[in-house]
């Protein structure tokens, strides 16, 4: 390694199984859900005859990688105030300092580079509003997710009991009348959430790009190894 630049520890392995496991399970969630919502292929079994059970995979598919999105983000809503290695909830403080770094992002952003008044080193205050936002609407897109999969449960039963419809209930029924009203507008919402984190993942991953070619600090490979590179002061 150049003695010009030192390493910096910036994701734990912890943070990156969360950050691999939510990724891989976003598509997964995608690929599916846009299927429950318009079956868009089939498979075939023997004899040509067309498998029933399609429907019934993806959404078991679907089903999953949403428990492992409720999983994880228990994890990260924990580790976000409590974090031994980072406290993530300190930048997204409106205190003046951040607020000024949050500009400063943004115009080294919009200049392409020529401009840069703050220090990379670390997570800085517009990466970690930016990763709020999107685990406020991962947290959205669970609780619609949640409304549309109990409203099907209409019985008020479930194979482990009829407490888990019920918690259900409690916990999501107020995102219909938050929606709009009934439980179409709640699919409708749930399948336009999913747009706008789409819209997210693609910001996100064109930016890490940018800031590895720009700041020529190694951004890109803190999801891989953990550590980025910056100039020794």
């Amino acid at each position: 390694m150049n003695s010009e630049y030192k390493q910096v520890k910036r994701m734990t392995t912890t943070g990156r199984i969360i950050h691999w496991a939510n990724a891989i399970s976003m598509v997964v969630a995608i690929i599916t859900g846009l299927y429950i919502g318009h079956p868009y292929y089939q498979t075939f079994i023997a004899d040509g005859a067309v498998d029933k059970y399609v429907m019934a995979w993806n959404r078991w598919g679907h089903f999953i990688v949403a428990i492992i999105f409720d999983v994880t983000s228990v994890v990260i809503a924990y580790l976000f105030f409590f974090s031994r290695f980072e406290k993530a909830y300190k930048k997204v403080i409106p205190t003046g300092k951040n607020i000024a770094q949050f500009i400063e992002v943004i115009i080294n952003l919009a200049t392409l580079n020529r401009r840069k008044k703050f220090d990379s080193t670390h997570s800085d205050s517009f990466n970690s509003v930016y990763f709020l936002i999107f685990h406020l609407l991962l947290a959205w897109m669970l609780l619609t997710g949640l409304q549309l999969y109990v409203s099907g449960l209409e019985s008020g039963l479930s194979s482990i009991g009829k407490w888990w419809p019920w918690m259900l209930h409690i916990s999501t029924d107020w995102t219909r009348g938050v929606c709009g009203g009934t439980i179409m507008d709640v699919r409708i919402v749930h399948h336009y959430t999913m747009w706008y984190i789409i819209t997210w993942v693609v910001f996100h991953i064109y930016y890490q790009v940018w800031r590895t070619i720009f700041w020529k600090e190694a951004d890109i490979a803190i999801v891989f190894g953990g550590s980025k590179f910056v100039k020794e002061k």
